[in-house]
């Protein structure tokens, strides 16, 4: 038996599934972040990107599909309605709120979680939030009017938490025009 291995993408670390392969990068999980695998990787020229959870999606048969790897994964932010906010803005639906409140503004939540996930499936998230929090999770288990963002180095997304699905919304802070013609 190899000590490691990479075989069609997926890294074998002391016989369990420890990862995969997409382009230059590894997705690992952190059970397995040490030197030796760290300089295993190296050595291949993969950078490595530790994330949660990757073991037990290959373990649940969760296998990598060709249109897993070419998308890759987002970091996930959850944000929740600040607790001082008024309660009739909590757990209501997007209509609702837009009806009694306007649109959900980023000044009335905070983050609750930052991190990733090993999955961009909002369902999935919302799943992980309701049954087996992430370590570092500091909110209450996702509901409506919670806002789940998927975001990397070049852009987010966001998506309201609504009755029966999720609603992409634009959550981005509003710019405040500054006069060009501004005297010092």
């Amino acid at each position: 038996m190899q000590d490691i291995s990479l075989k069609n993408g997926l890294i074998t670390y002391y016989g369990n599934p420890a990862g995969y392969a997409e382009k230059e990068k590894a997705v690992v999980d952190k059970i397995f972040q040490n030197e030796e695998l760290s300089q295993w990787l190296k050595s291949r020229s993969l950078t490595p990107i530790w994330m949660d959870g990757v073991m037990e999606r290959l373990v649940a048969g969760g296998q990598i599909t060709g249109a897993e790897v070419s998308a890759p994964l987002k970091n996930v932010r959850i944000w929740q309605l600040k607790p001082e906010t008024d309660v009739r803005m909590k757990f209501i639906s997007l209509d609702d709120m837009v009806r009694e409140f306007g649109e959900p503004e980023r000044k009335n939540y905070c983050v609750v979680y930052d991190g990733q996930l090993g999955t961009n499936d909002l369902e999935a998230i919302y799943a992980r939030f309701n049954m087996d929090h992430p370590p570092g999770f500091t909110g209450h288990s996702l509901s409506m009017s919670d806002v789940v963002e998927l975001y990397d180095e070049n852009s987010s997304e966001y998506h309201f938490c609504d009755r029966f699905r999720f609603q992409e919304i634009d959550f981005e802070p509003k710019q405040q025009n500054q006069d060009m013609n501004m005297i010092m």
